[in-house]
Parts: structure tokens; sequence; C-alpha cells
């Protein structure tokens, strides 16, 4: 049996699906946390069934290719769970008025049934379940109310006998909301006052400015704490001592040795310099970017679940219209500065084509993620904004010259913004928890394999005189263009695996600040890591992907070559 979880975007269905299944799902206060659908199994009065939680729809009739898998998966359905959010139960209804059609047994669930005591709304659930002849419950997804009535009415899901004019749906809607829904009259809060502030651009823009301002320094505050703190500390003063012994048993040198632990600095380990597995390896990784992921990704949960970045979206819009996109494409971007994986799967929001490939390729280009920010931070934060500010500025530059020229030569249609603004809440703790969690292990499977694989594959390369041979080749390029060591190919060649392992390789070549810059911008821009190569690939096609790849490595080596003959102008 397939049971469907059926609603609009930003309803709640990705919690429900988690609390009935206990898998693991990612849920966010803005619309479209669920681009794809998830499966898992529970049991129904001991039958054992599958739960499929189905991307945020409005409409059977699909307008983008989201909304056509949502209507497939529909159409194959056994039974509907149709979830509902309670503060805005016109457009739920409407949803289940249209699956009413399709004659299956189908529950209704009020979610975010807590909102409406706040907001002075009082629904009639019995009244509900009479005029529509099927059950109905209310939750609340995020604390766990009504989810234990939920699992026990899921069995008495029932095809619903009501009769009405469809093409006159939105007036049937009308009657059913008088006859079970009761407004109060309620001063306004201060978090409604609040919603009101950040959407007004006299107001909203200040506010953004702010927002942003806390967030990087609330990142590296809490990042470069951790690192003092714990990281650091447990690297020299536990892991050093036991590597050394194991150098030692390895007789400090050798094949083995150096792909194990790498170069000994002064006879001790440089985690920067050694290029080991066990060193460099683990380090970078775990020590000098995990810290700055966890303080990312505590923030965005933070901006994801108090309802702040749809209003983003729509202060925005002005801005990203001129670059080809609606408002939404900040979504992506933002998430492609945790990571560009969930950022590339995020373009799925963008319902054109031509706005997708534009984001995708800004995004790929501009937007570093945070494990690619930890490394320039260790690379360039001693020279302070002389550093950081020139690599950071030069990516905003290009993001928006970049975006206005795609959007003048691609052709196709940029769709209006249209994003639910839902209202503020108070993240829960735990799902706050639940959340960072998930994301981090996500990034300590994904980084530290793909981490430990570059430092084995550089090692290799350079012992059987692969990197020489390429450097040598690359030479007129690295030179002349970026006037950048013939070493540092090795690091470009590893950007496509990771960027970060890349940026770490050029740690030792001791360049300049003006390499080190130039180096940096192109390690950025040039190519995704494989991993969000192959999302990319699967969201654009062949065709978009090589071209937007093509764009990539232009503009990376034009930038480049720029920013270096102005950076040689000043005298940096």
């Amino acid at each position: 049996m397939k049971v469907l979880l059926v609603g609009n975007p930003n309803v709640g269905k990705s919690v429900i699906f988690s609390r009935l299944t206990g898998l693991n799902v990612i849920s966010s206060n803005y619309p479209g946390t669920s681009i794809d659908y998830t499966k898992g199994y529970f049991n129904i009065q001991g039958e054992r069934a599958e739960l499929i939680d189905v991307p945020g729809i409005y409409s059977l009739e699909p307008t983008c290719k989201t909304e056509e898998i949502a209507v497939k998966l529909i159409k194959n359905g056994d039974v509907f769970i149709n979830i509902i959010d309670s503060t805005n139960l016109e457009r739920g209804l409407n949803l289940a008025l249209q699956l009413i059609q399709y004659k299956k047994p189908l529950l209704i669930v009020l979610n975010l049934f807590d909102e409406t005591r706040r907001l002075g709304v009082s629904i009639d659930i019995k009244k509900i379940e009479q005029i529509l002849g099927v059950p109905c419950v209310a939750t609340c997804a995020l604390t766990g109310e009504g989810i234990k009535e939920l699992k026990s009415k899921i069995g008495d899901a029932t095809i619903s006998e009501y009769v009405f004019d469809y093409s006159q749906r939105w007036n049937e809607i009308g009657k059913i909301i008088n006859e079970v829904q009761e407004i109060k009259y309620h001063s306004p809060k201060i978090t409604e006052k609040l919603r009101d502030a950040t959407i007004r651009p006299i107001t909203g823009i200040p506010i953004l400015i702010l927002v942003l301002l806390l967030t990087f320094a609330l990142i590296r505050f809490i990042g470069e704490g951790l690192i003092g703190a714990v990281f650091e500390p447990f690297f020299e003063k536990a892991w050093s001592p036991l590597i050394l012994r194991l150098s030692e048993l390895l007789g400090q040198s050798g094949f083995f040795h150096d792909l194990l632990i790498g170069k000994l600095v002064g006879g001790d380990i440089d985690y920067g310099e050694s290029f080991g597995l066990l060193t460099t390896g683990l380090f970078i990784p775990l020590g000098a970017v995990l810290p700055y992921v966890f303080a990312f990704y505590t923030v965005l949960a933070v901006l994801e679940d108090s309802g702040y970045l749809p209003r983003v979206a729509v202060m925005v819009d002005n801005i990203t219209r001129k670059a080809g996109m609606n408002g939404t494409a900040i979504i992506p971007m933002l998430l492609g500065f945790g990571c560009n994986v969930p950022g590339a799967l995020a373009t799925r929001l963008l319902k054109s084509r031509k706005e997708k490939f534009i984001a995708a390729t800004l995004m790929s280009i501009t937007v570093p993620c945070m494990a690619l920010q930890a490394m320039l931070f260790g690379l360039l934060g001693p020279y302070g904004i002389k550093g950081l500010g020139i690599v950071f500025g030069t990516l905003i530059i290009v993001w928006f010259i970049l975006g206005l020229f795609l959007n003048k030569i691609i052709k196709g249609p940029s769709r209006e913004i249209f994003v639910d603004i839902p209202p503020y809440r108070i993240p829960y703790l735990r799902g706050l928890a639940k959340k960072i969690w998930m994301r981090l292990r996500w990034f300590i499977k994904e980084a530290v394999p793909f981490m430990l694989l570059g430092v084995l594959i550089a090692n290799l390369l350079y012992s059987l005189g692969i990197m020489q041979f390429f450097s040598g080749i690359t030479a007129p390029v690295f030179n002349h263009l970026l006037d950048l060591p013939p070493d540092a190919v090795g690091a470009m060649i590893m950007g496509f695996l990771r960027k970060d392992l890349a940026v770490g390789m050029l740690i030792p070549l001791n360049m300049s600040l003006k390499q080190l810059i130039v180096a940096s911008v192109v390690l950025s821009m040039y190519f995704p890591c494989v991993a969000t190569f192959a999302v990319l690939l699967k969201e654009l096609g062949l065709v978009d992907m090589l071209k937007s790849t093509l764009i990539m490595i232009l503009v990376a080596l034009i930038t480049g070559s720029v920013l270096n003959a102005a950076l040689t102008l000043t005298g940096l």
C-alpha cells in the first residue's frame, strides 16, 4: 500500500514524515524544502505500508518539473494524507477538493494548529469531518502534538462522497470556511510588527545588512573559538604524539611514511604542510573546516526555522531579476555557502530553464562553500581585508557582471516571484539540533573520504612525476596570465576533487600575497567539486552542464588574468 503525504509547500509534511517513519528529514520554515520525494515505511493496523513525502504543490495542474513529479506520484497512490496549514485553510482546502476528485481514501491533517490559537483563529474540526466526510486531525508536528492521534486514524481514511461543482470550487471553499472557521480580533504582536518591518524596503534593507554582518561575525567567532579551544589542542597534544611515534616506526621517511604522515618540518608535524593521510588529510576537514561548517549550519538553521529567508527572497527580488532570476534564487545561493551540493539541488525552486541555468552557474562560480571559506580564512586571514576583502569582493563583482551578461544572452522567461511568507516562529530546539547534526554528519561522510582520497591522489601524482608533467604543459597559462608558480597546477587539479584541499596545497608554495589572492579567486571560480558537478549534471542535463562548465573555465581565467594585472599595477 502506498500512502502519500500531500500538501502545499511549507506545511510540515517532512516533519510529519519523520515522525511517522523515524527517518531523518530536514525541514525548514520556507517553501520548497522538499524538492524531491522521500520514501519510508511504517505500520498501519499491523500492515506494513510505504509512505511517500510528495513535493509541495498548490494545484494538480503542474507548471514545473517538481509539480509533474508530485502529480505522477499522486495518480499512483492508494491513500492520501492531506497536510494543511491551519493558518491558511482556504488554500489548503483548494488542494483537498482536488484530491477528493481522485476518489481514493483521504485523511486531512490540520498542522501548525498551535499558530491558530496565537492568531485568534478557531477551527471546528468535527464540522470539517461532517462536511467533507473524511477524518480530520489537528497536529503540531514540531512538538509532536496530535501525532499519536494521527497514527491511530490513518487506517480510518475514507473516500469522500462530498459533491460540488468543481468549476465553482472557490465559492464552495468560501462556504466551508464560513461554517468551520471563526476569527477573533487580536492586537498585533511584536513578531507581526517585525514581519512588516523586514518586508518593507526602507526598513528591510538595513535589517538585511545587519543580519548578514551578524551572521558572518557569528560564524567566524564560533568557528575560530572552537578551533582554538578544542581542535588545535587535540591535534597538537593528543594526535601528534601518536603520529610521531608511528613516524619513528616507519623510519621517518620512505614511500609509506610520506603517504601516511607526509614530510616532517623541523622534525615535527606541520598540519598545513606535511600533507599525509593521517596529518593534513584529517586535520583540514576535521580541525580546520568542521568548526566553521558547524557554525554556519547553526546560524543557517536559526534563519531557516525563524521564517526570515522568504523575506530575504522578496527583498532581493529587484536585484536578482537583473541577473535573470527572481528572488527565490537567494535560497540556493545561501545554501551554497554551506555546501554547493544542496545549493545545486535547491535550484529546482526556480521554475524556468533560464533561471536554473543562471543560478547554478553563478553559484558554482561565485559562492564558495563553507569548507572552502574556512581554508581561505586560514590562508588569507592573517592579511586581513587586504587578502580576504579582495577575494570576496571580486566574487561579488563577478556575480553581478556575469549575471547581467547571462541574462542578456540566454533566451527564455524569468518567472515572477511566487513565495509564501510564513509567520515568524521561535525555532524548536530539538528540531534545530537534529537538523544541525544531520548536516554535520553528511558533511563528515562526504568531506573526509574525498579529502583523504585527494591527499592520496596528490601524493601518488607527485611520486610518479605526473604532477610535474602537467606543471610543464600549463606553465604558459600559469606563468604569463596568472603569474603563478608551476607547482600551483597541483592545487588546480585537486580542486576538481575538493576545493578546500586545493587551497591547502597552496600553503607550502611560499607565494606572495598577490599570487595567493589570484590563486584563491581562480580556485573558487573555475570548477565545482566532483560532488557538485554530479548533481549539476543531473539537474541541468549534459548540454547545459557543458555550457556552464565552459563559462566557469573562461570566467575564472579572464578574472584571474584581469585581477593579476590590476594587483600588479597597484604594486601589491
